[in-house]
């Protein structure tokens, strides 16, 4: 009995160890397992930002347009969007692209054109963790390396093409013996700006007629402040731009209360306006509170294609710092009459090659600085004895003379990329006898559009000069000039002026005197040209007029 109760013992005891021993083993087997899944749930900080996973979700996410913790989509997403979710941005920068605007507290930039965001960068503390190596080991050889210094920063630029759509780009300080393995500055998320397409067809389809002619309107407006008349211009008729002159600027800060109170009244609209004005330099400017620029003449005589480009430059800056987006020049006409007494000083000169050269100089300058550059006056003002603001010119030269003299600036300057093109107020017999060349569909239509292959924006002079007003109704020469082949037309003239055209343009394309087809080609031309200059809504804050004005002085001194 003792043996069978020593035995008994014996087993529990062993029996309780082996449950102890087991019980251990399960408890640490818990706790392993509950840490992995607490390792699972709240990872290390070197998990979470390990460079490999941060450089593999960039990349994928870069595949569609996108960068980690940015809502938006380039190539996709529009600027309005932007600005709805995120607000008005701290800054905007033009560029050759379009135009980046900046958000420092979301450590994000965009750029955008067409109204569409084609660049999106991040600034994020997370790519402070990537270094210069950890991309090429991670992602392998770029399909390009580029760099970038200027007096401030020296970078380098690793590009790795994604697709057809995106391009990755990785911006860090350019690696030296000091720093052979620099961390990340920023990204880039980029897809061409040339290849995004905005559907006009659809936005026609939603325009009234009523906007769609008032796209097609120039219009002149009176006083230094927005008058009632001027608000049911924007209001009530849907004018799709402004044109001003030394009569409604007094002021730097007056323009631009003026120019901004314009823009406010016409944020009911959907479509944003062209604000111009006729800033040429020399004898010809509006701008109050500015230094004098030189003539063109002055400048060729110079024959200086640098001092032509600054002056273009100088003149975009101007416009924008007055919160304008249209300017009126370059004069491209060749001064080949000296008894010419409209043109003169305001010519480059008598020879066309030398018109041409520098000509395009400022329109190209004014563009690169985000500027709409008109060139003018087509076909050719300069030969002309007569002067349009007070009669009606005319030049008795054949279409072969044209082309020797006349021509050669507007053609290299359509080839050149040119935006705009001003239509003069000048008879020529001899291409048509019976309109004006703002008038004249053999001139503007046959001659521009089919011949020289110019498919921007065509607008008249304006209407309101004797060469028109002397001659016809002001409605009259409205529609004629629209059948014609203009896109838009310019008045200066009195608010009922304007009215009278804006009904008479509507009577007409309700009668079908005028097709919606015709409307609407000069309304996706004007539309295409606000959407590639960005034209906008935004409120224009004051800037500092003397840098201007001492850019001036070392240009001219």
């Amino acid at each position: 009995m003792k043996k069978l109760y020593l035995t008994l013992s014996i087993i529990t005891i062993l029996l309780i160890s082996v449950a102890v021993i087991f019980g251990k083993n399960l408890i640490e087997s818990q706790t392993t397992f509950e840490k992995a899944k607490v390792i699972e749930r709240f990872p290390t900080e070197k998990q979470l930002f390990d460079p490999n996973i941060l450089i593999q979700n960039i990349f994928r996410e870069a595949t569609e347009g996108r960068i980690p913790k940015v809502p938006f989509t380039a190539g996709e997403a529009r600027l309005d969007d932007v600005l709805t979710e995120w607000g008005e941005p701290e800054k905007e920068t033009p560029s050759g692209d379009g135009k980046y605007i900046d958000y420092p507290t979301k450590l994000v930039t965009f750029g955008h054109t067409n109204h569409t965001i084609f660049d999106v960068r991040s600034f994020s503390k997370d790519l402070h963790l990537i270094h210069f190596e950890d991309i090429t080991q991670s992602l392998g050889k770029p399909s390009e390396q580029r760099y970038y210094k200027d007096s401030q920063i020296d970078q380098i630029i690793l590009v790795y093409e994604l697709n057809d759509a995106y391009q990755l780009k990785w911006i860090l300080p350019r690696p030296t013996k000091k720093n052979p393995n620099p961390v990340v500055h920023h990204i880039s998320v980029y897809t061409d700006p040339s290849k995004l397409k905005v559907d006009y067809e659809s936005f026609l389809a939603t325009m009234s007629l009523d906007e769609k002619i008032g796209q097609m309107i120039m219009a002149g407006v009176e006083g230094t402040i927005p008058t009632k008349q001027t608000t049911n211009l924007i209001e009530d008729y849907k004018v799709g731009g402004v044109i001003f002159f030394s009569k409604n600027f007094t002021s730097y800060r007056q323009s631009i209360d003026l120019v901004n109170g314009i823009k406010r009244i016409n944020s009911i609209n959907k479509i944003p306006l062209l604000l111009s004005v006729d800033q040429e330099g020399g004898r010809v400017t509006r701008l109050p509170g500015l230094e004098k620029l030189p003539t063109n003449k002055d400048i060729g005589l110079q024959n200086n294609v640098e001092l032509s480009s600054q002056i273009g430059t100088i003149l975009a800056q101007e416009l924008e710092a007055y919160g304008l987006n249209m300017n009126y020049a370059p004069v491209v006409d060749v001064n080949s009459n000296p008894k010419n007494p409209v043109i003169g000083d305001r010519s480059f000169g008598d020879n066309p090659a030398l018109v041409s050269k520098l000509g395009i100089q400022t329109m190209k300058a004014m563009q690169d600085e985000h500027i709409i550059p008109v060139i003018k006056h087509f076909p050719g003002h300069g030969d002309t004895e007569a002067d349009s603001h007070l009669e009606l010119p005319r030049i008795d030269k054949s279409l072969k003379e044209l082309h020797e003299i006349e021509l050669v600036p507007f053609i290299d300057a359509i080839e050149e990329g040119a935006d705009v093109v001003m239509v003069a107020h000048i008879l020529f017999d001899k291409l048509d006898s019976k309109y004006p060349s703002s008038m004249s569909k053999p001139i503007i239509t046959d001659l521009l559009r089919k011949e020289l292959n110019f498919d921007g924006v065509v607008i008249t002079d304006d209407m309101m000069m004797k060469a028109i007003a002397g001659n016809y109704g002001i409605g009259e020469a409205a529609v004629q000039s629209v059948k014609a082949g203009s896109d838009i037309i310019l008045i200066s003239g009195e608010y009922e002026d304007i009215v009278s055209t804006i009904k008479a343009l509507k009577s007409a394309v309700e009668n079908g005197e005028i097709s919606n087809e015709r409307i609407d080609d000069s309304v996706k031309r004007i539309l295409s040209l606000k959407d590639k200059y960005d034209i906008n809504h935004h409120q224009i804050e004051y800037q500092d007029i003397q840098k201007i004005n001492d850019q001036i002085k070392d240009v001219v001194k």
